[in-house]
């Protein structure tokens, strides 16, 4: 009988500690938009909406939730309400490279090209400066090359002009996504450096 309960006991901590409720508090609301923005095409736009919403409408200078409530209504193919959210991240974070491209693609998006085209090469420039030597405070950055391959594409992707404007914009969403993975990455590797979890 003991054995029994202590069976019960067992299985009901194994499955608490494998479940865990959506976040909780803006931080975890933040977490919870952003790993769903991370996982591409994979992720649940509507969830990321949701959950960057909450943490928007509570604290706009919440880190980036700006700039990944944009990227959010953007994936979502919502291009003017991205339009807007990155146009109020932008007055926030002027120097956020990441709401650049993204209002840059947006504005592709929405007809209006050679501002699309100038926010985009102000984005890219500004993540070429801000990843030399690492990014985001991640020192180890872009190890494989990747990030650097996609701006480089972007790069000679706007050079061509507007006429390119479909590379243009895949060239830019993919950019984004290196980003999003070396992000992820670092993250993941850094939760389990504080673990001590070996890789």
């Amino acid at each position: 009988m003991f054995i029994h309960y202590l069976s019960i006991i067992l299985i009901a901590v194994f499955v608490s500690s494998c479940w865990r409720p959506a976040g909780i508090g803006i931080g975890g609301q933040y977490f919870d938009g952003k790993t769903e923005i991370v996982k591409g095409r994979h992720g649940d736009v509507n969830k990321a909406v949701s959950h960057l919403e909450y943490v928007v409408v509570r604290d706009p200078y919440y880190k980036d939730s700006l700039t990944l409530l944009g990227r959010a209504y953007y994936m979502g193919g919502r291009y003017q309400d991205a339009y807007q959210i990155l146009r109020r991240a932008l007055t926030i974070r002027p120097e956020d490279e990441v709401a650049w491209i993204s209002l840059g693609l947006t504005e592709l998006r929405l007809g209006n090209d050679a501002k699309g085209l100038e926010s985009l090469k102000g984005g890219v420039t500004l993540l070429a400066k801000e990843s030399k030597g690492g990014y985001r405070g991640v020192e180890f950055w872009d190890s494989e090359g990747y990030v650097r391959t996609a701006m480089r594409r972007t790069v000679l992707a706007v050079m061509k002009g507007i006429e390119e404007k479909e590379r243009i914009i895949q060239n830019g969403e993919l950019l984004l996504s290196r980003i999003d993975d070396e992000e992820w990455f670092a993250d993941r590797k850094e939760r389990r450096d504080r673990l001590n979890v070996p890789d």
